[in-house]
């Protein structure tokens, strides 16, 4: 079947539900057919998408093609001894899960959702709690497969600038097919897991410098809710994949069973205003106080740990119509009193987060427009009805930027385009490869629109 008969128009958005655009929606379902759909695009060009989790308008294409690539889903190959695998840019961390549990094996890196592609998941070169130790997911590709603009398939292996280019690029080079990626080995599905509360930033900061090195995966919950000397207070989980010697005699007949709950999921139409400053503190403060001081070695389930919110489907929509942003950020070590001064604005504004997280990046990648650096990194989600919320992360945008940070543009869908070079200081070199590689401008996106990608 050609490509162009498996594709509809529709609005299309990013998982914060904002600055929806119309476009037509081709479906490959081998790679033959998404050659087809490249070379056939039209004059507004394409760009690939997985399972629509990056926040904004990077897999959005007004008036052109968006590639849905998650009919290509295939695990090709594991080799069980190595700790690889070779799959299609289209499966699922998910997928992967199921696959590679039994095996022994688990996901070099995974976010707050498993429900992100393996070509998304390099797209945007995603980070998670591991990053201060492992980096991000594309330092554990080996190699992949890409569709370029002129229809041809070209192997890229690590370290070379195309895969630089790649890693990071926002589906702007090309179409992933296949990937190879190396894993990491574990004994069972359970985590041990630290639990410790922080009075304040400056606690919250100096607890994750001291022994940050002593976990594998370290994040925080921070209430940005909180002011004066509680501005900042935290609840920090620390842990790492349990032994088989650590499970309890019940446990261990299935060590690496993966079984994830779900709860129902959100309705569908959920009222504005139901996030308020009142009901989103209310909540933080109970969140916060019922949060153990300290506790080690807590079991939990690989799922609780990694994808709390995974459980609850459509959980998007609890934000009402209007959607909501996630805004996150970098800053580097050293640049402590500009993460200081961002909290306490945020504080102040009384923005009604409770999806807010700080965690400590390590070592960069060298993918050309990689969001992570070494040193701070916040996200948090704020309803996009919040008056004058435009206005407000302008004003943070400059802040990062005059601090030498960055927001991360898998989640952006706001940033103003003179800031890019600022934040990003290798984006002439990824557009002087893509008008090498791709002179037509086939593969284009509203993202890449408005920043002149």
């Amino acid at each position: 079947m050609p490509a162009e008969t498996a594709s509809e128009t529709v609005s299309v958005t990013g998982w914060g539900r904002t600055a929806p655009s119309a476009a037509r929606l081709i479906r490959p379902r081998s790679y033959e057919e998404a050659v087809g759909a490249v070379r056939g695009c039209g004059a507004r060009g394409g760009i690939p998408r997985g399972l629509g989790r990056a926040y904004g308008d990077a897999a959005q294409n007004a008036g052109g093609a968006v590639f849905d690539m998650t009919g290509l889903d295939r695990v090709h190959a594991i080799d069980a001894a190595d700790g690889t695998v070779l799959c299609d840019a289209g499966v699922s961390l998910h997928r992967l899960m199921e696959v590679l549990l039994p095996l022994g094996w688990f996901v070099p890196v995974t976010p707050g959702t498993r429900y992100v592609t393996v070509g998304g998941a390099i797209g945007a070169d995603i980070h998670g709690k591991n990053h201060h130790g492992s980096g991000s997911f594309s330092r554990h590709v080996l190699s992949l497969e890409l569709l370029t603009a002129d229809g041809s398939v070209r192997t890229v292996g690590h370290g070379t600038p195309l895969f630089d280019a790649t890693a990071g690029g926002m589906g702007l080079t090309g179409v992933i097919l296949t990937a190879t990626v190396r894993l990491q080995p574990v004994e069972t599905t359970y985590m041990a897991v630290d639990t410790e509360r922080a009075s304040d930033l400056d606690d919250l900061m100096a607890r994750l410098t001291a022994t940050d090195h002593l976990y594998r995966y370290s994040v925080a919950w921070i209430d940005l809710l909180a002011r004066g000397a509680a501005t900042g207070r935290a609840v920090l989980t620390r842990g790492d994949h349990a032994p088989l010697a650590a499970l309890p005699a019940r446990a261990r007949s299935a060590p690496l069973s993966f079984r994830p709950s779900r709860l129902p999921p959100a309705p569908a139409f959920v009222p504005e205003g139901l996030l308020t400053r009142r009901t989103v503190g209310l909540f933080n403060k109970v969140w916060y106080r019922k949060a153990p001081r300290a506790r080690t070695g807590e079991l939990q389930r690989l799922s609780a740990f990694f994808h709390p919110l995974d459980g609850v489907p459509h959980w998007n929509r609890v934000y009402g119509r209007s959607g909501f942003v996630q805004y996150q950020f970098v800053v580097g070590h050293g640049e402590e009193d500009a993460l200081r001064r961002i909290v306490g604005r945020i504080a102040r504004r009384r923005c009604p987060s409770f999806l807010a997280v700080l965690k400590r990046f390590g070592e960069a990648d060298p993918g050309w427009l990689s969001f992570p650096r070494p040193g701070w990194t916040l996200a948090l989600d704020i309803p996009a009805a919040l008056p004058g919320l435009g206005a407000f992360l302008d004003e943070l945008d400059e802040e990062v930027a005059a601090a030498d940070g960055r927001v991360y543009l898998a989640k952006d869908s706001r940033l103003r385009p003179d800031l890019l070079t600022a934040m990003y200081p290798r984006v002439d070199d990824f557009r002087a490869l893509r008008a090498e590689l791709d002179p037509r401008g086939v593969f284009v996106s509203d993202l890449a629109r408005r920043l002149s990608l």
